[in-house]
């Protein structure tokens, strides 16, 4: 017997068919916990941890894709589509990229020969299964006047690193969308720096084809006006847009509590507000949205438990512990159908 048909519930890809995939962030171990909820409610699949550069090659020339095959196995099995995430990043790399034999800095030519030979390797062998990739992820510095943020790739290349990545991309898979990926997107200031950085890629003939709204969100912030504006202007510059790691926390980013061990009905009723307004707005702009993917599935499993303070628990899905819809999943239902 089929266990997917023993849920009552109606799919959350059905209920948004017509609008955008419905997405989850996996790992080795959800696809297993989280089997039945996924296949049930999810029509596309993001690899948490296990595209990222340290994942795929800790040391040079020495790839492991046990992991990472595994979830895109499990993604054609189950008929669902697959992103890739991510190519280039300031976190999750390892020091060989940017060292040679001796510890010291290499320079631009090896640094950018590495990650040509690393994209067109990983790319080339999934260009059959991932149909998007987060190709650079997290570049724009997120306060005062400069646009990127330090890192070893702007110091070593300078900023034609975000530029040559897309194309070695493009390379790879001709037929794979190429998305720049980050979070705050919504805040105006970075919103801003976003598109401008997109714009200027696009003014030089870059093959990037959208912009991945990370939302990383919680019960207070961004405002729906935020949202609404950032959806608005990265629409402009005439890209499809993707939100690629949605989540609501019940905190407040700068709220370090740590005296709940459960969720209080008044913060699922909230939780259950804000989820219906987003995808209410969500639907506004299903012209130009095509994905939204949650950084995770349910409650039993979200970075969010760490992060930003240790060991805190964290509620952000619309499905609970034990993978029941939560209030929020019935309010976006509800909200969807009218």
């Amino acid at each position: 017997m089929d266990k997917r048909r023993t849920r009552a519930e109606a799919a959350l890809k059905d209920v948004f068919a017509d609008d955008f995939w419905i997405g989850a962030a996996v790992n080795p171990l959800t696809i297993r916990t989280q089997e039945e909820l996924l296949t049930y409610h999810f029509n596309s699949l993001t690899a948490e941890n296990e595209m990222k550069f340290a994942s795929l090659q800790p040391e040079e020339g020495a790839y492991s894709f046990d992991a990472a095959d595994q979830l895109v196995a499990f993604a054609r099995r189950h008929g669902m589509a697959m992103r890739g995430h991510t190519l280039v990043w300031h976190n999750q790399s390892t020091g060989w990229l940017f060292e040679d034999g001796d510890g010291n800095p290499v320079d631009k030519v090896t640094l950018l020969g590495r990650i040509k030979s690393h994209i067109h390797t990983v790319v080339g062998r999934y260009k059959d299964d991932i149909y998007a990739w987060d190709v650079v992820n997290e570049v724009i510095a997120d306060e005062g006047d400069c646009l990127l943020r330090r890192s070893k790739w702007l110091d070593i290349v300078g900023p034609d690193f975000i530029a040559r990545t897309f194309e070695y991309a493009h390379e790879a898979d001709p037929n794979a969308l190429l998305f720049y990926n980050d979070y705050n997107e919504s805040h105006p200031g970075k919103r801003d720096k976003i598109y401008t950085l997109v714009k200027l890629l696009l003014e030089q003939g870059v093959p990037i084809h959208g912009i991945g709204l990370q939302a990383h969100w919680n019960l207070f912030d961004p405002s729906l006006d935020d949202i609404r504006a950032a959806i608005e202007k990265y629409a402009s510059l005439g890209l499809q847009l993707q939100l690629t790691e949605l989540d609501v926390s019940m905190f407040r980013f700068d709220d370090k509590r740590t005296d709940l061990a459960d969720p209080t009905e008044e913060m699922l009723e909230q939780q259950a507000e804000r989820y219906g307004a987003i995808f209410k707005l969500l639907q506004e702009y299903r012209g130009v949205i095509s994905s939204v993917t949650f950084w995770g599935a349910a409650d039993d499993y979200t970075w969010l438990d760490d992060f930003p303070v240790r060991g805190r628990k964290n509620w952000p899905f619309l499905f609970d512990g034990q993978h029941h819809p939560k209030p929020a999943f019935d309010r976006v239902v509800e909200l969807a159908s009218k």
